[in-house]
């Protein structure tokens, strides 16, 4: 059940970047650093996403753990290795939090790099 309602989150937090012009370039990419839920361009700059749902988005928050942002950080600079810019490359990380009403927190620049 949980995993279903991962992905349900996943979908709602996808169609909103797509509403705000953002191209979803990945859905749980996978690389040796782990998993990241959501990768998107806007323009030359790569997004990535770390979608977190829970009951409430305070708890939803509270999933989110410094071994996990480190595990995204790792994946996300194995995925610019193979951009034309390489490291190089103008990167955001997000975190999206989602609650059990569908509500959706988006914070921009949530992890440092």
């Amino acid at each position: 059940m949980a995993h279903h309602g991962g992905r349900v989150a996943e979908e709602q937090v996808e169609a909103l970047y797509r509403r705000g012009g953002l191209e979803i370039a990945a859905r749980r990419w996978r690389g040796r650093g782990g998993e990241i839920d959501l990768i998107a361009r806007e323009g030359d700059r790569v997004v990535f996403i770390e979608v977190k749902s829970a009951a409430t988005l305070a708890a939803a928050a509270d999933r989110l753990s410094a071994r996990q942002m480190a595990r995204l950080c790792a994946a996300a600079s194995e995925f610019v290795g193979g951009e034309p810019a390489g490291q190089d490359t103008e990167m955001r990380f997000d975190v999206a939090l989602v609650d059990g009403a569908g509500r959706i927190d988006i914070i921009e620049n949530a992890i440092g790099y």
